[in-house]
């Protein structure tokens, strides 16, 4: 399958006609930059700044609508892990973070939207009150270009894993769709 390329049908006969996605040495330029920045590895480690507290739980647990004695006795939620490492209202990623760097790539490269498509969340443990947790993102995979309802892109999955110490408590498949919009030149 050529990566940039689709085909289309004329005149209801089976004849491909093959027409290109993205120039070819945009896409290159893209799959080698996914493949610089995928050999980092888990990289941008950040450790929240709070440890796994009650007051934040307490929170959660009434916005969510979620009434559970089991997280008002010192362990929390699963599905909080990422709670406890986000930036904050004025919080920036880090250069070596591989998500924010590859969807720079791709908007240096003219793919200016984004579209959050799925995210895969899996627990090891409960965290528990008192725990300091730190995150570490990777870039997974970088696939396209696709042509989607929304425009031509690429699929750009990170992985983030949550520690504390050096028990890994929680992993996060996060894709989204970095595209140059339909009607956009």
């Amino acid at each position: 399958m050529s990566a940039v390329s689709s085909s289309s049908s004329e005149r209801g006969t089976s004849e491909r006609i093959e027409t290109p996605l993205v120039p070819a040495a945009v896409h290159e330029k893209v799959m080698a930059e996914a493949e610089r920045i995928k050999a980092w590895g888990e990289a941008a480690e950040r450790v929240a700044r709070d440890e796994v507290n009650q007051p934040t739980i307490n929170n959660w647990l009434e916005a969510m609508g979620v009434d559970n004695p089991r997280f008002k006795a010192g362990e929390a939620p699963p599905s909080m892990a990422q709670v406890w490492t986000m930036y904050g209202l004025g919080g920036k990623p880090a250069d070596d973070d591989p998500l924010h760097s590859m969807m720079r790539a791709l908007t240096d490269a003219g793919f200016t939207a984004v579209l959050g498509t799925n995210c895969e969340q899996s627990y090891d443990r409960y965290l528990r009150v008192g725990e300091r947790v730190r995150v570490t993102t990777a870039l997974d995979s970088v696939v396209g270009p696709k042509a989607t309802g929304m425009g031509v892109g690429y699929f750009v999955t990170s992985r983030n894993t949550w520690y504390v110490g050096e028990e890994r408590v929680a992993t996060m498949l996060f894709r989204v769709l970095k595209f140059i919009p339909k009607g956009a030149s």
